[in-house]
């Protein structure tokens, strides 16, 4: 007699549950199409308009730079419009470069780190996905009791009970005001932000590795000229002594000599602790210890002048800029939060549904009669938080133009960079050529003020002067033939180095459920 009544009590339930689901479809299939076919709520992103020049300096620069007749003094040919290779290093034409910027983009602790916060982004991105499916939990279980009294209420503990229980739970949030799409809106537009992250930090290091490069180059050829120096003012020094020995020379002229010989050997620690300091910090782009890696020397004869320099148009710089990217990213997801904000103030509604069965024993699970359902829908909605809600969407709404205003100061910063390296370019090769002739006025001076020294002609004040002009003129001479390689480096990463025309990420693994999303991104 009880079985007959627990039968007829679930038949009940499922007579009850078949009459609430013909009532409740109608109202969850309103919701269902108002959640996929409506407009999310708050601004769809835009980005900022921002009126660009056709050209990056105030006046129009010439195509050719000047050129001298001297290493690293050939004539530039700037191509505006041409694209930028995605191994712009490879312009120096120097293999151990090329490898060197090789090795450090595969062993580089810090773009390793970037590269796997790329993914992190990316995964939670498909992650965000799974708000706009159902949620489906299982649960099986046995519970075994006593009778706590018999029917005379004696106790008696002889009665127990036992039953098995298996129920599927589901659990939905309808997307009525576009909330969870503005979620998964705001988590693609951080992965963009990290993507472009990761290519700044990847550009970064290429410019590091070739400018550390540029400068080790520099350095030697530096410290040759230091070294030819010291020798040239030591075989000075000893002609002295010798004219001093006979009268020719006196005490002071001997003197100032010394300190002129002493002065240039010491400038010569000073360079080759900049050389050793350059080499470590191209250990530790390459991701090595300074004693554990065998770096190959540079020297300015190693590298080659880029002739023919490829510059973006200006209206490229917009997505060609990593941080200019990353300033897109940041405003894209402040602009979904807003989204987010206005929808946590809207009622929200949620389908919660469970199906399951009871049962004496495991087997009898399955067997018609023992099932259990219910359905239900619920809205939530927020009456009174204090004001909290409304402010929320105030602050994101203040956060999103913060972004909007960090955007326009990083476009701004970024044309001052290819402006900066442009009239680098430009005025770097005059400067070469200027430091060319001084260099050659300064030798045939020096050279011509010891003649008549020996002669008597003039003091050797005169001489020291001279000197001290040469030396001068030589290592500036020096650094404007590696400031002519360093100008090429700058510009191409400040237009952003070709990264559009390289692999480096793979692609975000396949969502599970990706390809159902229309809207999702490709």
């Amino acid at each position: 007699m009880e079985t007959k009544c627990g039968s007829a009590s679930r038949g009940l339930r499922f007579q009850t549950f078949r009459v609430l689901w013909s009532h409740r479809a109608v109202a969850c299939s309103v919701i269902l199409v108002l959640s996929t076919s409506s407009c999310a709520v708050g601004p769809n992103y835009k980005r900022p308009d921002r009126a660009l020049p056709n050209r990056y300096t105030e006046t129009a620069l010439p195509e050719r730079t000047v050129s001298a007749p001297v290493a690293e003094g050939a004539s530039q040919h700037l191509h505006l419009g041409q694209d930028i290779p995605g191994d712009w290093w490879a312009l120096y034409r120097s293999e151990p470069l090329t490898r060197l910027v090789a090795l450090a983009i595969r062993n580089n602790p810090n773009l390793e780190s970037a590269r796997q916060a790329l993914r992190n982004a990316q995964e939670l991105t498909l992650a965000q996905y799974s708000g706009l499916l159902p949620a489906v939990g299982g649960t099986f279980g046995r519970t075994r009791g006593n009778f706590p009294f018999a029917p005379s209420g004696q106790p008696n503990t002889s009665m127990s009970y036992g039953y098995y229980d298996a129920h599927l739970g589901l659990s939905y949030n309808f997307d009525v005001w576009g909330k969870t799409r503005r979620l998964i809106e705001q988590q693609e537009a951080q992965s963009d932000y990290q993507r472009a992250y990761f290519e700044a930090v990847l550009l970064t290091l290429t410019g590091n590795v070739v400018a550390t490069a540029i400068n080790e180059a520099s350095l030697r050829s530096q410290i040759d000229v230091q070294k030819r120096l010291i020798v040239i003012e030591r075989d000075y020094l000893t002609m002295l002594r010798q004219q001093f020995t006979f009268g020719g020379a006196n005490g002071t002229e001997v003197a100032l000599q010394e300190a002129q010989l002493a002065q240039q050997e010491a400038a010569l620690p000073q360079m080759e602790n900049s050389l050793a300091q350059a080499r470590n910090a191209m250990a530790a782009y390459v991701g090595a210890l300074p004693a554990d890696v065998a770096l190959p020397p540079f020297d300015l004869s190693n590298l080659t002048l880029p002739t023919e320099v490829p510059i973006a148009l200006p209206s490229d710089l917009l997505k060609n800029r990593p941080d200019i990217r990353q300033a897109d990213g940041n405003l894209h997801a402040a602009t979904a939060a807003v989204g987010v904000a206005i929808a946590n103030r809207l009622p929200q509604f949620t389908l919660t549904g469970d199906l399951g069965s009871q049962a004496a024993r495991a087997g009898q699970l399955m067997t018609p009669g023992n099932g259990l359902a219910t359905l239900a829908t619920q809205v939530t909605m927020p009456i009174f938080e204090g004001g909290n809600l409304l402010h929320q969407q105030r602050a994101a709404v203040a956060t999103m133009r913060d972004y909007a205003a960090q955007w326009q100061s990083t476009v701004v910063g970024a044309f001052q960079d290819v402006a900066n390296a442009l009239m680098q370019i430009q005025n770097d090769s005059r400067q070469l050529s200027a430091n060319l002739l001084t260099e050659q006025a300064a030798a045939r001076a020096l050279d011509l003020a010891r003649k008549q020294y020996r002669l008597g002609g003039v003091s050797y004040l005169t001489v020291l002067s001279s000197e001290i002009i040469y030396q001068q003129a030589a290592i500036a001479l020096v650094q404007a033939r590696a400031a002519r390689l360093s100008d090429t480096s700058a510009l191409l990463v400040a237009l952003g180095g070709g990264w559009w025309n390289r692999q480096d990420v793979p692609p975000p693994p396949p969502g599970v459920f990706e390809s159902l999303m229309p809207w999702s991104k490709s």
